[in-house]
């Protein structure tokens, strides 16, 4: 007899409770912002708190956990160069808000 391994998905109630988990860190981030921290530590805790927030989505409800981790190894670089290239446009960006002249 063969013995199968199980790698199963979870089912839909941890896709609830992570997603349940989502909405309270969103929520924590709304109450943080009330607050009245000074901006830069308000910036930190924020960007923190989103990029964890990011993780769990993309790991879960887009399921690069249980893709192979060559998937996963090779998003990082494409992702890099996604935000060099924005931060190379947001000059133009800058330039041509500042060039055109708004009708209202």
């Amino acid at each position: 007899m063969t013995v199968m391994e199980s790698n199963r998905e979870p089912g839909m109630k941890f896709y609830v409770g992570v997603w349940i988990g989502l909405l309270i860190i969103a929520g924590v981030e709304v109450l943080l912002t009330y607050q009245g921290f000074s901006t830069g530590t308000l910036l930190a805790v924020l960007l923190i708190l989103a990029v964890c927030e990011a993780g769990i989505a993309l790991m879960y409800f887009m399921h690069l956990k249980y893709e192979r981790s060559t998937l996963f190894w090779s998003l990082i670089p494409v992702t890099i160069f996604v935000l060099l290239l924005m931060d190379h446009f947001w000059a133009d960006a800058l330039r041509l808000t500042r060039l055109r002249v708004w009708p209202f």
